[in-house]
Parts: structure tokens; C-alpha cells; sequence
């Protein structure tokens, strides 16, 4: 089993912009967002195949508590709320659908990838992905 728990500082990130964008954020959300998002703090804890993810940016922190095969409430990167189903897709890797609740919208998703002190987390809305690559501090 992979351990995703600890504290991770983001080294990379491509496309976010063009992420919020398909979701239909104005212009000037979208600057703001993209500003406040350069430098989020992610906390996980896991126990089995239960976590908790705190990511924290200076204007948003976001918190979810899940188990790998069940279903639960979250809302999208631009705040809409849906029901999510994660389950492992590798032994390393997991995959989240996300079905909004009301209206309509991109198919969106997440990806978190665990490859050794490195997390890949890949957040996507219908063909547009945006990559964000973190080290464990």
C-alpha cells in the first residue's frame, strides 16, 4: 500500500489557466485564482484507503475526507458541488470521477500519483488537464 501521507509543496504546474478557463471562469477570477494557487500547501493523511487532503492557497483552503470505493460529496475546482468516486487505478495511483449534482458542466476528474517523495496530481475537465507535480517536504 502507498504511503500518501505527509506535507507537499508544489514544484510544477501546467495548464491551470486554460483548466479554469473550460470551466468558465472570467478573466478576472481566473487571474486571481492562478495567483493565489501558484503556492497551495497540501496536507494528507491516510489510513488504509481512507484520506484526508487539506490544500491551502492563500484566498481558498479546500478539505475532503473519502475511502477509495465510495462514494462521497466534493465540489470542482471552480466550486460546483458533485459526488466523487475514487478507486486505484494502479497500486500507486488513484482516479476520481466527479458527477455534478445540478446543472451542467465539463466531465471533470482528478488523478493523485505517488512515485516515491513525488505526487502527480492531474485535475481535468473534458480534454483540457492540468498537471501539478509536489515533493514531500
Amino acid at each position: 500500500m502507498p504511503n500518501f501521507s505527509g506535507n507537499w509543496k508544489m514544484k510544477s504546474s501546467e495548464n491551470f489557466d486554460e483548466l479554469l478557463k473550460v470551466l468558465g471562469v472570467n478573466a478576472m477570477l481566473r487571474k486571481v485564482a492562478v495567483a493565489a494557487a501558484s503556492n497551495p500547501h497540501v496536507e494528507i493523511r491516510q489510513d488504509g484507503d481512507t484520506f484526508y487532503i487539506k490544500t491551502s492557497t492563500s484566498i481558498r483552503t479546500t478539505e475532503i475526507n473519502f475511502t477509495v470505493g465510495e462514494e462521497y460529496n466534493e465540489e470542482t475546482v471552480d466550486g460546483r458541488k458533485c459526488k466523487s468516486l475514487a478507486t486505484w487505478e494502479t497500486p500507486n495511483k488513484m482516479y476520481c470521477t466527479q458527477t455534478l449534482v445540478e446543472g451542467d458542466g465539463p466531465r471533470t476528474f482528478w488523478s493523485r500519483e505517488l512515485k516515491g517523495d513525488e505526487l502527480t496530481l492531474v485535475f481535468g475537465a473534458d480534454d483540457v488537464v492540468c498537471t501539478r507535480l509536489y515533493v514531500r517536504e
